[in-house]
């Protein structure tokens, strides 16, 4: 905060991307997946010693509109927190409107906000709160993917423990690319294939609609003990995937199957560690839920779900030793437990990732590699990009995203969907 009342800033970035997949046969002129223009105004005003108000906008239009072809069904975006569409090409969202109160020791935050659980690169264990727009898969930041929720978050400070309180009244999940989007997910361990003969009949996803009855809420206590950062999360929330029931008709025009998605709740309890040993920094996110809901890779099965329980975690360690270079490594470990049946996915599931960034020229230049691979499926996505700031204002970006692996994989879907992005942002 600065010592002005009130803060006023924006900033307006372009991006290009073109998809380059040496798989994909069609005309240049087809594989524009996006233009866009993104225009961000942001206010923050002191309203008192002890209040203040910050807020921001977003308004985005993109020329080509493959991401979120025509004008996609939000149903599972709650009427509180729909964006202003113009048109099927520009949109307005309110991306920030958050209060901040401090009653005593007690910080009170009121409104539109994102809340951030976990530091996890590229993947997520615990940094669930917000439901994520899915337009771009894991490929948009995650602070520009997060969709803000209304809610109240209060920081109570107890000698060197802090407790965060979390209440969640907005109803809102994951927005799906839908069909025809570029992201569009087609692997069966996301959509169960359809059986051959039978006719699919999707329902409307089935939404909670009590407003209190059906809020989230959430703790987290964060607390620092000879030299380790840690925290204990508990949340209790709806998944932000509906688990899709279905029934299976005979009739006389032929068999078919009946999808009736429907949001779930869960309790989400874990925790967080973090130390720094010279030049390295340990760290490690560890998620139990207790109640997880999946297809079943079996005919007969009475509803084609099984709910299970899984165990994530996370293990990186950051090293700052290099001159002017980051690099980091993860491992993400997944397993399932308390299901029998066939799945189509894998109860147990690897990941590791790879980090590595540099700057130059007095940071002015820089570079960075990131690398997401599936030990299991032997799929993945190898990222690399370069920044460089013209001035202090000026700034523009180089990048290229590379799918790879099985097209049932979900990292290889999206084998045809490589592309070049290049990006420029003026922050005046």
């Amino acid at each position: 905060m600065t010592a002005d009342p009130i803060d006023l800033r924006h900033s307006l970035t372009w991006r290009w991307a073109l998809e380059t997949s040496l798989n994909d046969q069609s005309p240049l002129e087809d594989r524009h997946q996006s233009f866009e223009l993104t225009w961000k105004p942001e206010l923050e005003a002191k309203l008192g010693p002890k209040t203040r108000l910050s807020s921001s906008l977003r308004l985005r239009a993109d020329a080509f509109d493959r991401l979120a072809p025509g004008r996609p069904d939000r149903v599972s975006v709650s009427s509180i927190n729909q964006p202003l569409e113009i048109g099927d090409r520009l949109e307005l969202e309110l991306r920030e409107l958050t209060l901040e109160i401090q009653a005593g020791d007690t910080w009170w935050t009121l409104g539109k906000q994102q809340i951030v659980w976990g530091k996890a690169d590229g993947l997520k264990v615990l940094d669930v709160v917000n439901p994520q727009d899915l337009r771009e898969f894991i490929l948009e930041d995650f602070k520009d993917s997060r969709i803000p929720l209304w809610a109240i978050r209060a920081e109570v400070p107890v000698g060197s423990t802090t407790f965060q309180w979390l209440w969640i009244p907005d109803r809102t999940y994951h927005l799906l690319p839908e069909s025809g989007a570029a992201f569009e997910p087609t692997s069966p361990r996301l959509v169960p294939p359809t059986p051959d003969g039978f006719t699919v009949e999707s329902l409307p996803i089935q939404r909670p609609t009590r407003w209190l009855e059906d809020s989230d809420a959430g703790l987290r206590v964060s607390a620092f003990f000879k030299g380790w950062d840690l925290t204990f999360n508990y949340l209790y929330h709806f998944a932000d995937i509906p688990a899709l029931y279905r029934t299976i008709d005979i009739g006389p025009t032929g068999p078919s199957i009946r999808v009736a998605p429907r949001y779930e709740r869960s309790h989400l309890i874990g925790g967080t560690f973090a130390n720094a040993f010279g030049d390295l920094t340990l760290r490690g996110e560890l998620g139990y839920s207790t109640d997880r809901f999946v297809s079943v890779n079996e005919a007969d099965d009475v509803d084609g779900v099984a709910r299970g329980q899984e165990l994530a975690w996370v293990l990186g360690l950051d090293g700052y030793g290099l001159s002017d270079t980051i690099w980091s490594v993860q491992l993400f470990h997944n397993h399932l437990t308390g299901v029998d049946q066939p799945l189509f996915i894998e109860p147990t599931e690897t990941r590791l990732t790879w980090l590595v960034r540099r700057t130059f020229m007095n940071e002015r230049l820089e570079a960075e590699l990131q690398w997401l691979h599936d030990l299991d499926l032997d799929d993945g996505l190898a990222r690399a990009e370069i920044r460089y700031d013209w001035t202090d204002t000026l700034g523009v970006e180089l990048g290229i995203d590379v799918f790879y692996g099985d097209r049932d994989g979900l990292f290889g879907q999206f084998d045809s969907r490589d592309r070049l992005v290049l990006q420029g942002t003026w922050s005046p």
